[in-house]
């Protein structure tokens, strides 16, 4: 009885530390991209056509519903119009809300898509030279999502930054100027806020360092 309470236990730590080291790479990451903004526009514009690239190739070579990969490249074309005006965007812009929803709508239909495999007719099986179609194995959806679907709108998020989280900086040589914050950061920075405004509330001060990055 204790040790399956205790694997409990394990289990929300192991999943906390997750969230935690989730935090600190989104942080990290949001961090390169502040620096180098150019760089990681043109890679970004790079990886976008080379995937749509990768739909043609499954398509071709896989057999790949083509229907379905035909809404994916729409959905990367949307994608690709968030780095018109890169690292900037409008949270409530027509663009940015498009992107958000095709990557939910991208998902579910790529998950049934593997839930519901297609399952040929018995006559069709009966039939000479009949090959069983190939079914992915986990590794192969995992990639696949992985890579085709969740790739460009999570590095979009790590990479834009709000036009409502621009913080202003100044500069001693060119004046007052607007530094971007990625959408990552911005997120990562208001969790870990309300983390330390509940410790202060529960008693536990924790180091006024907590509650600022950068």
């Amino acid at each position: 009885m204790f040790l399956l309470l205790l694997s409990y236990m394990g289990i929300v730590v192991g999943f906390f530390l997750l969230v935690l080291a989730i935090a600190l790479g989104l942080y990290y990451l949001s961090e390169l991209v502040e620096e180098h903004t150019e760089p990681t526009k043109r890679l970004l514009t790079r990886v976008i056509y080379g995937i749509m690239v990768m739909f043609v190739l499954l398509w071709l070579f896989d057999s790949f519903p083509f229907f379905l990969l035909l809404f994916l490249i729409f959905s990367y074309f949307v994608y690709l119009q968030n780095l018109a005006k890169f690292p900037y965007v409008q949270l409530t812009s027509p663009i940015f809300l498009a992107s958000c929803v095709l990557v939910i709508m991208n998902h579910f239909l790529w998950f049934s898509h593997f839930q519901n495999p297609h399952v040929p007719l018995f006559q069709e099986r009966l039939k000479n030279g009949y090959h069983a179609p190939h079914v992915p194995l986990f590794a192969e959806v995992v990639s696949f999502f992985g890579i085709c679907v969740w790739l460009v709108p999570f590095a979009l998020f790590v990479s834009l930054s709000s036009h409502d989280h621009l913080l202003p900086h100044h500069d001693d040589t060119s004046g007052s100027r607007q530094r971007n914050t990625g959408l990552a950061k911005v997120v990562v920075e208001a969790i870990r806020t309300r983390v330390y405004n509940l410790s202060r509330k529960l008693g536990y001060e924790l180091d006024s360092s907590y509650g600022s990055l950068g």
